[in-house]
């Protein structure tokens, strides 16, 4: 199996930003980690230019890779060596060692010291760290032995020492010191290294430039270089911590009706391993993600000591950046191009728009999990401690799980985005397998509802191989009620062919939907005996992973054989996975609206007239919620109904 242009086009949507990488070979297995401060550049330069014997044969076994996303240098050294004690990969030759993390310890006795020591043990000393090798922590020690006065030798001298002389000891061996003292010192260390460094710099800094003007260079440099030191030093890290516990640390992102969630998982404080999942979610999201937190523990008995989870995350509240950025645009440019068909008419632009933006607002403040509370939730369920960290380390970790999901969002969508250029020449395979003479234009259907409710339709066409994103159309239901799907079908299928053939639009050389042969006979019955078209229909079948398993054509639904490594089968998943995006997309618009309709059409007064004008002047039912009696005179409502309308909406939010 060739697997070069998979690689290529994992290259090319690699970040600019440090982390790990893991390289596997055929079989899945990890056979090398490194780190890299730009992932981008290390991980090209292993499939370009010439290498030694060994990266050669490396280079030679790696098939597919992925990487962890870190903030910091500091941390993908650290994570690279949790990874390689627990993957052993095999061409890890030099790195695999059994050593721990460096610490600092200031030690529990009558005149405490301050050592590195790689063993954390409950003997009431004061420990810091992990550092990412004994240099940064014995750099760190003799920063601090020149700012902090404590003992540096091992066993007392009869007489003071040189230390003393230049400052740095309170020479316990002939003076007594008080247990005050060094309780200062130690509180004055921990303080620097818990973040206090940034007051000590800035003490530096005033010296240094003091030390400048009177012409005293040697000692600035002095100072500057210490300077230099706290700030590489003294670099956040939080990929270990010094308790050991084990803990599964979550993050979530979503984009485009997708949520991609990702597991950190630490074991003795150190983190090992991750574990991502994208899917399509139709509710509200951080509920969604609860949700997946709920069943991911229901299947798996083996529970950590805490568990981390990340405060409720808005759609499109990041700052977009680099690959971010570039999945935004092709968000905007989607939404741009598509039109709404509906045989009753549409909107006006401005009061479609006005509508679309209430029920988004809308759809984020209605039926959001409260995170503290879900967090109790689970810990009373489970047993074992739960919490969202509001701030320090714990809330580093969250949000570096939530770093690789967005990441891992983004690399899927610009995945799709690229793979559109590698499904052109596959139509014409397509069609020779399906025995059909030209297949340039391919029309998609898929249905969206929730038990019933808001149902709707997406359709999306396909023209040589691409995506045709101004012809994507969405219906809502009328005729159905409740979850038919095969009903849906036939509405939706009778409603574009019968514009199709009244207006004289292009038809396709092939029609797919989404489903067996319920749906392609529903299909089948209303193009031939209501339309009398014929056109091919084909289904596509999923597994119960919710991936395309299967190509099934004509009223007997019989199954195509196409290699699942086809391009063939590569541009039905793209088929599939582009109309039910969609019809997800348009689902969650509408789920939305209806929340919204239903708060306002309750309230005595408020007509359907009245409804849009609220939300069209206010923007959202939030909004309305915090207006005042006198915000309501412009739309000519009175003091009284204004009353009543906001008595309704709090006292259902009070219930």
């Amino acid at each position: 199996m060739d697997y070069s242009d998979n690689i290529r086009n994992k290259l090319a949507l690699l970040p600019d930003l440090p982390g790990c990488y893991l390289m596997k070979n055929e079989e899945g297995t990890i056979i090398y980690v490194g780190k890299a401060k730009v992932l981008k550049n290390r991980v090209r330069s292993y499939f370009t230019g010439s290498h030694n014997g060994k990266t050669q044969r490396l280079v030679a076994n790696i098939v597919d890779f992925e990487y962890i996303v870190t903030s910091s240098n500091m941390e993908a050294l650290i994570l690279e060596c949790n990874l390689i004690k627990k993957h052993m990969p095999r061409y890890n030759v030099l790195l695999k060692d059994d050593k721990t993390f460096p610490y600092l310890k200031i030690t529990n006795e009558a005149h405490p010291r301050l050592e590195v020591t790689r063993r954390v043990l409950k003997d009431k000393a004061k420990y810091f760290g992990p550092y990412p090798n004994s240099y940064a922590a014995q750099q760190t020690k003799k920063l601090l032995d020149r700012m902090y006065p404590l003992r540096k030798c091992g066993v007392m001298p009869k007489e003071v020492c040189l230390y003393y002389h230049m400052g740095q000891c309170l020479a316990p061996c002939e003076k007594e010191v008080p247990k005050s003292a060094y309780d200062e010192i130690t509180r004055d260390i921990a303080s620097f290294l818990g973040g206090g460094h940034e007051a000590v710099k800035k003490d530096l800094q005033q010296k240094m430039q003091e030390a400048a003007e009177e012409l005293y260079f040697e000692r600035a440099k002095e100072l500057r270089d210490q300077i230099i030191h706290i700030d590489a030093l003294m670099e956040k890290q939080k990929i270990n911590t010094a308790d050991t516990k084990d803990r599964d640390v979550f993050g979530y992102a979503v984009d485009k009706g997708w949520m991609c969630v990702q597991i950190l998982y630490m074991r003795q404080g150190k983190m090992i391993q991750r574990h991502s999942s994208a899917f399509p979610f139709y509710g509200e999201a951080y509920s969604d993600f609860m949700s997946y937190v709920t069943q991911y523990y229901s299947d798996n008995p083996a529970l950590p000591q805490e568990i981390l989870l990340p405060e409720a995350v808005s759609e499109g509240t990041e700052k977009p950046s680099g690959a971010t950025a570039a999945a935004a645009v092709t968000a905007g440019r989607l939404a741009a191009a598509i039109d709404s068909e509906d045989a009753g008419g549409e909107l006006e632009p401005a009061e479609q728009d006005a509508e679309r933006e209430a029920a988004a607002a809308e759809a984020t403040a209605v039926g959001t999990v409260d995170a503290a509370g879900g967090a109790a939730a689970l810990q009373e369920w489970l047993g074992v401690k739960v919490l969202v960290p509001q701030r320090g380390l714990k809330k580093q970790m969250v949000g570096m799980a939530c770093q690789n999901s967005r990441v891992a969002l983004d690399e899927k969508f610009r995945l799709i985005e690229r793979d559109e250029e590698r499904t052109s020449g596959a139509a014409f395979g397509l069609g020779q397998s399906l025995g059909l003479e030209s297949l340039n234009r391919i029309e998609a259907f898929d249905n969206s509802n929730i038990q019933g409710t808001n149902p709707v339709s997406a359709m999306v066409v396909f023209i040589d191989g691409k995506p045709a994103r101004k012809e994507y159309r969405k219906y809502k239901v009328r005729t159905v009620q409740g979850p038919d799907d095969y009903e849906t079908m036939r509405e939706v299928i009778r409603r574009r062919y019968e514009r199709v053939l009244k207006e004289d639009l292009p038809q396709p050389d092939l029609i797919v939907v989404d489903g067996g042969k319920g749906q392609i006979s529903s299909a089948i019955d209303i193009l031939q005996n209501e339309l009398g078209l014929y056109i091919p229909v084909c289904g596509l079948v999923k597994d119960d992973k919710h991936k395309t398993a299967q190509l099934l054509i004509g009223d007997s639904a019989e199954p195509v054989p196409l290699a699942r490594d086809s391009q063939e089968f590569y541009l039905l998943q793209r088929i599939q996975d582009e109309v039910h995006r969609f019809a997800i997309t348009f689902h969650r618009e509408q789920r939305g609206k209806s929340m919204v309709t239903s708060k306002l059409d309750s309230i005595p007064g408020i007509g359907e007239k009245r409804r849009k004008l609220l939300l069209k002047h206010f923007g959202s039912l939030k909004k309305i919620k915090e207006a005042s009696i006198e915000d309501f005179r412009p739309l000519s409502i009175g003091e009284k109904l204004a009353g009543q309308i906001l008595a309704a909406l709090n006292d259902e939010e009070l219930s």
